[in-house]
């Protein structure tokens, strides 16, 4: 059973999840009309992705004896000056997801609700691999620097990612 304090935490991050998948959403529309149609189809990707996030913690909020809220999201940017700043906005986004999932681990730990603890453990190694992708992504866009040919290489390079990461989280 989710103490009081724990739900109200696990129902924020749900917020969180649900926010991140519209951020990603909103960055996939304005990569598609600038027509980056892989960094397009790797933030729709993300979105689904972050969706996955969050009904997985509504089914442990439900299963656990408490109520999964759904809430109002704040409405995400959907416009950025360039590629560049758009992927800089998403790591400092994903650096802000696990300082939230960190806060989660600690409430957990605080209330010796061991079982949210281990389950929160999951979303702990997703932020690394999140944070980690996003400094690479970014990495590579300092690389290119404002060379064309670069930035087309990367559009269509991106797309390899979405593969290698989804192969990399679906294993059949």
């Amino acid at each position: 059973m989710l103490s009081k304090n724990i739900e109200k935490a696990l129902n924020n991050q749900i917020k969180i999840e649900a926010e991140s998948s519209q951020i990603y959403l909103a960055m996939a529309c304005w990569a598609e009309v600038k027509g980056l149609e892989g960094v397009a189809g790797f933030m729709f990707d993300q979105s689904n992705e972050e969706r996955d996030h969050m009904l997985k913690l509504i089914k442990f909020v439900n299963e656990r004896g408490g109520h999964a809220q759904i809430s109002e999201l704040a409405a995400p940017n959907v416009t950025f000056s360039s590629f560049k700043e758009m992927f800089e906005k998403l790591f400092e986004h994903e650096v802000f997801v696990s300082n939230s999932i960190n806060d989660l681990v600690h409430i957990s730990l605080q209330e010796k609700d061991y079982a949210t603890h281990n389950f929160l453990q999951w979303y702990v190694s997703e932020q690394i691999e999140e944070e980690a992708m996003a400094r690479t992504i970014l990495d590579k866009i300092n690389l290119i620097g404002d060379d064309k040919g670069g930035l087309y290489l990367f559009d269509r390079d991106i797309q390899q990612i979405t593969v290698s990461t989804a192969a990399a989280n679906n294993p059949q």
